[in-house]
């Protein structure tokens, strides 16, 4: 009987679209796991010298090509990265990972499993930025010099810039401490 994959690896392997050129990745994942550490989501792209899987955990953003002849792993811990960029043609996209002053970018993967990817790991990013999803950082202004109104609003761009705060959101905030001027 084949090896069984851990819950958490078989639904996330459950909810890709596209397996081809991970069957490996997906088989030996556990392996380069940390302990007590959960996948939530998988998509296979191409990233350096070949195809392999990119996984987001609950910790981490992780490459993983385990080939016959090279092995490869880069990982991106939760903490480190600023913001992820997704960007899609017709049937494949590229997802770029930017985390300390670094970018790697994962190309070739299915559309639908790349963008569930760059949304979730958007969202565990705003969650990290405002632990109160209700009220982002940008919103909770003090109300004191117009330099506080200034720092507000470089923040409130650099959170816009990263993908964190949608457009209208940055618009409807940056309106909010104009008027405080």
């Amino acid at each position: 009987m084949a090896d069984a994959l851990r819950p958490d690896v078989q639904a996330a392997k459950d909810r890709m679209q596209a397996k081809l050129g991970a069957g490996r990745e997906i088989k030996r994942l556990v392996d380069y796991l940390w302990e007590g550490e959960q996948v939530e989501l998988m998509a296979s792209g191409t990233y350096g010298p070949g195809v392999g899987l990119v996984v987001l955990t609950d910790r981490r953003l992780l490459f993983l090509k385990d080939g016959v002849m090279r092995q490869v792993t880069e990982d991106f811990p939760l903490d480190k990265v600023s913001s992820v960029q997704w960007s899609a043609g017709l049937a494949l996209g590229s997802f770029t990972i930017f985390a300390s002053g670094n970018k790697a970018e994962i190309k070739s993967i299915n559309k639908k499993d790349g963008k569930q990817i760059a949304d979730a790991a958007r969202e565990r990013l705003a969650n990290r930025a405002h632990p109160n999803p209700s009220t982002p950082p940008a919103v909770t202004a003090v109300h004191g010099s117009t330099g506080d109104v200034y720092e507000q609003l470089r923040k409130l761009g650099e959170l816009h810039e990263a993908g964190v705060l949608t457009a209208d959101e940055f618009n409807t905030k940056k309106q909010e401490l104009l008027n405080r001027l």
